[in-house]
């Protein structure tokens, strides 16, 4: 996570308000591609998609005050985060940040949310936010820090949601094993025009920590309800179940190797279209400043309707509304991906609480045949590069 610094506000004796943090991070990066596609973008690639171009992927401003008891077993909080950057382009929400800014660097709100503590049900209670949420579904995050690569895998870019206005809870069994479940408007939607159909959609799941002495953790998350939009369906987007399953784990085998797992599917009955995947990754801590990791793929989008290069920065946007973009897709294909990274974060000091960088290189290639990549004229690509994080 981003490090924080603590605020002293003038009237800091208060205990309301002597516990807020403050946080700011920057990441910026590049992707070689050698092929140099016509259209300058890496196919498959949100983060980042234009080839050889060096980005801002994010600037992060974050504000917390976290939960804290107001009495009865209630506690009370909240959070806010803010991102400036190229990233925001793919995870912008409808109605709220997706007309601010129309270029390359966009903005938008990861976060805003009151968080809340109730004391139900079993002893641990439930943990609720409330607002702008990040979608709880998925291994690889937003936050650079908390992900092991600067590109991201097909399954998390699509199939998985990104961002939610509504509610998410975490139900907490026993310390070991937490239910969670939510309702919300929507993947990247809100309310009013920032809204793509007329219904809402919502989450339940099982997560375990903790397991087999502390070695193992898990969470499996079902997802259900309509995405897609009216204007590009019609009426029948109301009642099109999109229905997303996603089972991770990780284990620590050692106390210098850990892998992570990820099986996920999604099937979609408006576009009438599927995909599944498994994704895998290795750490090795080889030092405490220094940690290589490896990420393998398989995804198939059967119809060839999920994987998408959107062609201009307000692209993504337009489609959640279902709005014409320019956008092109592959036939169905099998994607194989191959990723190995470095991450290094040695200790700075002076001020500087975060500093990564993550030199990268990645393989990808149709199983089946087809030529998606380099403007359509290859069965594989190959890419290079990495990225810089730098947090206070």
């Amino acid at each position: 996570m981003a490090a924080s610094l603590s605020i002293v506000p003038a009237h800091a004796a208060s205990p309301v308000f002597n516990d807020i943090t403050f946080g700011a991070q920057i990441e910026g990066g590049l992707m070689a591609n050698p092929a140099r596609p016509a259209d300058a973008l890496d196919f498959g690639q949100f983060s980042p998609d234009h080839a050889n171009q060096p980005q801002l992927d994010q600037l992060t401003l974050t504000l917390t005050k976290p939960v804290d008891d107001i009495g009865g077993g209630y506690g009370l909080g909240a959070n806010l985060r803010v991102l400036y950057g190229a990233d925001a382009r793919y995870y912008a929400i409808a109605g709220i940040s997706d007309k601010l800014l129309s270029g390359r660097y966009q903005i938008m709100p990861v976060f805003a949310n009151v968080a809340a503590h109730l004391p139900w049900l079993t002893k641990g209670g439930l943990d609720g936010q409330f607002g702008v949420l990040t979608s709880p579904m998925g291994v690889e995050t937003l936050d650079p820090t908390t992900r092991a690569f600067y590109t991201l895998a097909y399954t998390t870019e699509y199939s998985t949601p990104f961002e939610h206005v509504g509610a998410i809870f975490q139900w907490h069994l026993d310390p070991l094993l937490d239910v969670q479940f939510g309702i919300d408007t929507g993947n990247q939607t809100s309310f009013g025009r920032g809204d793509n159909n007329a219904e809402p959609a919502g989450y339940v799941g099982l997560s375990g920590h903790g397991l087999a002495h502390g070695a193992l953790a898990f969470t499996y998350l079902l997802r259900i309800g309509p995405e897609n939009s009216v204007r590009a369906l019609g009426m029948r987007a109301n009642a099109a179940q999109r229905v997303w399953n996603d089972l991770n784990a990780t284990w620590q085998m050692t106390q210098s190797l850990n892998g992570t797992i990820e099986f996920n599917t999604v099937h979609d009955d408006g576009l009438h279209a599927s995909t599944y995947s498994v994704v895998t990754w290795l750490a090795w801590q080889m030092s405490p400043d220094l940690t290589l990791n490896y990420r393998g793929e398989l995804y198939r989008d059967n119809s060839g309707g999920f994987v998408t290069q959107f062609q201009s920065d307000t692209a993504y946007a337009r489609v959640l509304l279902g709005a014409p973009a320019p956008v092109s897709n592959a036939p169905a294909t099998t994607y194989g991906a191959l990723s190995l990274n470095a991450s290094w974060r040695p200790k700075l000091g002076h001020g500087v609480r975060l500093f990564q960088l993550r030199p990268e290189i990645r393989f990808d290639r149709s199983l089946n045949g087809t030529a998606p990549f380099n403007g359509f004229r290859n069965c594989g690509m190959f890419t290079f590069g990495g990225d810089a994080t730098l947090g206070f």
